[in-house]
């Protein structure tokens, strides 16, 4: 797509979002009158809080680390370090992790959620106590995608449209309102159609079929990227002409790559998360400082830190690094990308709120950094500087 027509779109959404006060989106008429069904998307390893989560390739999900919440979905608050199974009976074909939550989507597109987003039988307003065993979703459609935050989760319907649940309090579910909590998935506001979404810690981004990113929720830092430090309970889009290919959330901060392998961040920068060489705050999309002839194919945030993996799944990170999230056998903080050490070859990445997670194609699941809650899934609670293999005490699949 042209930039132009980028521009065009933002603008349009733009318009609406003014139309309507600046935060509760009218409709945008972006809709195809027939709209081709989103594609599903598979997520079988998640780094979450102080948790992760992983898939066997019959579904069966395991989690370990940090179970004070019930996040790791087998009826208990107990910590693990090692991948204990979660106690549901169900299979699951895609995960997302927030920080003291976990969720599991069906292939029938039911969401079901374990720990402190945990929905149930309770009234908007009114937080659950944290589930310990998965508790489905109320909703009014079946979801292709999800996608979890800190304190809040959403998914994605075939036909693009958003929805979101959890906590509410900075405007992350979108849906136009500042509410506490919301026990059921709720649209997000406007007629967007969305191909992806990614939660971070009080705010959500998205990328739309035509490529257009926006963003929701706190902006304190900057991290919807909008070249404001102004919150929206709605979408807004994402300050540039740039065509995106995916967005991650982070914590205060955002990245994305464009449709050409190129990665851009936004936000906090204390820590060089942003990546552009410096520590400096940005409000709006600025380049990361690229690797020689490196682009890459996907990226992943975490709290303070990015990775991102290349076409022939080499990984690259970036951000804080006090623990050794950036596998580069170090625990130096990195403003631009650094190769992960090992000669792991990666199919996917997840980053937690202070380790990363990577699975092969084979199926392996690797993990670095943070490990005091037994996150990294290695037995033990020693924090590693580059990747350690997943222990799992039994076959992963059933």
């Amino acid at each position: 797509m042209a930039n132009a027509s980028v521009s065009a779109l933002a603008s349009a959404l733009a318009g609406a979002l003014a139309c309507s006060g600046g935060d509760a989106a009218g409709p945008t008429h972006l809709e195809s009158p027939t709209p081709a069904p989103i594609a599903r998307q598979e997520t079988r390893l998640v780094a979450g809080g102080a948790h992760t989560c992983a898939l066997s390739a019959g579904g069966t999900a395991f989690c370990w680390g940090n179970g004070s919440s019930g996040q790791l979905g087998n009826g208990s608050t107990t910590w693990q370090r090692s991948p204990v199974a979660v106690a549901s009976g169900l299979t699951f074909t895609s995960l997302s992790a927030g920080e003291f939550s976990t969720c599991g989507m069906t292939a029938a597109g039911a969401t079901y959620c374990w720990g402190d987003v945990a929905s149930g039988p309770v009234p908007d307003s009114t937080p659950p106590t944290s589930g310990l065993a998965p508790t489905l979703v109320p909703s009014d459609v079946a979801f292709v995608r999800i996608a979890s935050g800190d304190y809040h989760a959403c998914g994605l319907g075939a036909t693009g449209a958003a929805y979101c649940w959890g906590f509410g309090f900075s405007g992350q579910l979108g849906d136009g309102t500042l509410i506490d909590y919301r026990g059921s998935a709720s649209p997000v506001s406007g007629k967007l159609r969305f191909a992806s979404l990614s939660g971070g810690y009080w705010h959500t981004c998205g990328v739309t079929v035509e490529g257009i990113g926006a963003c929701w929720g706190n902006n304190n830092w900057g991290q919807l990227g909008d070249s404001t430090r102004t919150a929206h309970t709605a979408v807004a889009p994402v300050t540039g002409e740039i065509t995106w290919a995916t967005l991650a959330a982070g914590g205060r901060h955002s990245c994305g790559l464009s449709t050409a392998g190129a990665a851009y961040c936004w936000g906090w920068n204390a820590f060089g998360q942003v990546g552009d060489g410096s520590t400096a705050t940005r409000l709006s999309p600025v380049a990361v400082a690229m690797p020689n002839g490196v682009s890459f194919v996907s990226i992943v945030s975490g709290f303070y830190h990015n990775c991102a993996l290349t076409a022939d799944g080499a990984a690259y990170c970036w951000g804080f690094n006090d623990h050794g999230q950036l596998g580069d056998g170090t625990t130096s903080n990195r403003a631009a990308p650094v190769l992960v050490a090992g000669g792991v070859r990666f199919a996917s990445l997840s980053a937690g709120v202070d380790h990363t997670c990577g699975m092969t194609t084979l199926g392996a699941a690797y993990c670095w950094g943070n490990n005091a809650d037994g996150e990294l899934g290695d037995g033990t609670t020693a924090d590693a500087a580059v990747p350690t293999a997943v222990r799992f005490a039994a076959p992963a699949s059933p």
